[in-house]
């Protein structure tokens, strides 16, 4: 079993910086895939970013210069930094993680930007 703990989440106005962090825990292989996708109101969930086990990035182009994302595989944990925050980025955050065919989600956590 595999649980996904993210923290970091809040309101913050719009130009602001959270930190969002995930920890992973259980059993899976150390060649893994993490990230963070989101899920705004009425809307479907989407990618944000992902970051493979030897750090190959990917990031949507909504979010591409100011969001970074990092990992630490000692911590088996993910980080989002998230810059020069918009109204548009309000969403519920959620850690993922794929090792082989399995896939892992958090509970989510909510992020809202106010204008």
């Amino acid at each position: 079993q595999v649980q996904l703990v993210e923290s970091g989440g809040g309101l913050v106005q719009a130009g602001g910086s959270l930190r969002l962090s995930c920890a992973a825990s259980g059993r899976f292989t150390s060649i893994n895939t993490m990230g963070w996708y989101r899920q705004a109101s009425g809307k479907q969930r989407e990618l944000v970013a992902t970051i493979t086990s030897r750090s190959s990035t990917n990031y949507a182009d909504s979010v591409k210069g100011r969001f970074a994302i990092s990992r630490d595989n000692v911590k088996n944990s993910v980080y989002l930094q998230m810059n020069s925050l918009k109204p548009e980025d309000t969403a519920v955050y959620y850690c993922n993680l794929r090792d082989g065919w399995a896939n892992y989600w958090g509970r989510g956590t909510q992020v809202t930007v106010s204008s």
